[in-house]
């Protein structure tokens, strides 16, 4: 066991990035003043949830800037000497890269490397031989090959990791300059290969099982205690390695335990990959669950928002009252766009309406569920208004659930699920209701 620990700092592009983790710290904040709150709490890493997936390239590259350079002033505050960040994003390979490590190596760096560790083992996604992979219906595709690679704002056409980061980068950097780090190098021990590493290297890891990243963290860490200094931009399960931690306190099974008074609570699901649609297909079956459908399409005309807001909470309420469990969603269609800011400009008015619902939602229900990235992090900071979280653990592998603070002012000691499109099988949200239901039907 590593006795020294460096301060993990996570930026996550939406709210997702904590599913591998807990007891630690989610900031939808980031003055100098909430920074130190993050730096100082005695969990190894925290969280800072920018939701720059969720903006475009000029607004993304602003926010990034923005918390680095506070980073910057809280980080001397609190005299921190050892420290690395981690750009936590999409396994799916959808965000804002290379402008956001560009960003973060400005403000904070330099840095001698950045990696880029893609792997999601929880949710299906490894790295053999430098190709991104996710797990389709029991059989690996290249990522290229999946609908994530064809998303209108964030596509691309590469799975090789070296021509991903030549695609991303327009051959700044280009393949051949990309260094690999293939599961025979992590086997066979890496401080040499890292401790020569200079130059804001880039660095592209396999990962096949968390042992690989655990491996990989150790070795990591153990160059960061000889003063290299790294940037990484991966998904959630290399925070797993990098920081170490025991299972969380409630086991996955028994989190029932966290719902107010044990009564119903209300799906929030706006995320609309095909893996969210199967999930939503199958909870909708259950006998005490009922949904209530929004049509978007009525939001790419001029009407009067509060009157659809106030039909839904309508329904909500009743079926609450009777008993039952809403599941509020946005319509499954797929709808298109002239171009990129459109889309993301749509994109926010649903999410302004999803969080008038998530605002004005009974204040005793016993749990909340919030289904997709941007909709998480929405439901954090615009509907319930929260500066910090404490995260409580995994509700099912890639499922973070956090707990509101016990002086909320509308939902005290709520706990919140955030639930990522992209992630479980088929069942994924029936188990999370039936495991947050005392009597599930």
């Amino acid at each position: 066991m590593i006795t020294t620990q460096p301060k993990i700092i996570v930026l996550d592009d939406d709210p997702t990035g904590s599913q591998t983790v807990h007891s630690c710290l989610l900031l939808t904040s980031w003055d100098v003043e909430t920074l130190r709150i993050g730096l100082a709490d005695s969990a190894p890493l925290f969280f800072i949830l920018t939701n720059t997936r969720a903006q475009p390239p000029a607004v993304a590259a602003k926010m990034i800037r923005e918390v680095c350079q506070n980073l910057k002033q809280a980080i001397a505050a609190e005299g921190i000497t050892q420290f690395l960040v981690v750009s936590r994003s999409d396994s799916t390979l959808r965000g804002h890269y290379p402008l956001e490590t560009d960003g973060i190596a400005a403000e904070l760096g330099p840095f001698d490397a950045h990696f880029l560790v893609p792997a999601f083992i929880e949710g299906g996604r490894v790295t053999l031989d430098s190709v991104h992979y996710l797990m389709i219906d029991g059989k690996l595709t290249p990522v290229h090959k999946t609908e994530f690679a064809k998303d209108s704002v964030f596509g691309y056409h590469h799975s090789y990791l070296p021509d991903y980061v030549a695609e991303k980068t327009c051959d700044r950097i280009p393949a051949n300059q990309v260094n690999r780090l293939v599961r025979s190098d992590i086997k066979a021990g890496l401080q040499d290969q890292l401790l020569q590493l200079q130059g804001n290297t880039c660095v592209v890891v396999d990962a096949e099982t968390q042992s690989d990243l655990n491996t990989f963290s150790a070795e990591v860490l153990a160059a960061i205690r000889k003063d290299k200094r790294f940037l990484f931009r991966s998904a959630a399960s290399l925070l797993t390695g990098l920081a170490q931690l025991p299972p969380q306190p409630i086991p996955a099974e028994e989190m029932v335990q966290y719902v107010r008074e044990g009564k119903p609570g209300v799906f929030i699901v706006g995320s609309h990959v095909q893996k969210t649609t199967e999930q939503l297909t199958a909870l909708l079956k259950q006998s005490a669950v009922v949904g209530i459908e929004i049509d978007v399409t009525q939001l790419q005309e001029p009407i009067e928002e509060t009157n659809l807001l106030d039909a839904i909470l309508t329904q909500v309420k009743t079926v609450y009252q009777q008993g039952h469990t809403p599941v509020v969603y946005t319509s499954r269609q797929e709808l298109t766009f002239a171009d990129a800011p459109t889309r993301l400009q749509f994109g926010l008015r649903v999410s302004a309406l999803l969080m008038d619902v998530v605002k004005h939602l009974p204040p005793d229900i016993g749990y909340l569920v919030s289904k997709g990235g941007i909709t998480s992090n929405d439901t954090l900071n615009k509907g319930l208004h929260l500066t910090t979280a404490r995260l409580l653990g995994q509700v099912l592998p890639g499922c973070s659930m956090i707990r509101t603070g016990a002086d909320h002012a509308q939902f005290p000691n709520l706990p919140v699920v955030l639930f990522p499109g992209n992630v479980g099988d088929a069942n994924a949200l029936v188990t999370v209701y039936q495991r947050l239901t005392t009597h599930s039907s």
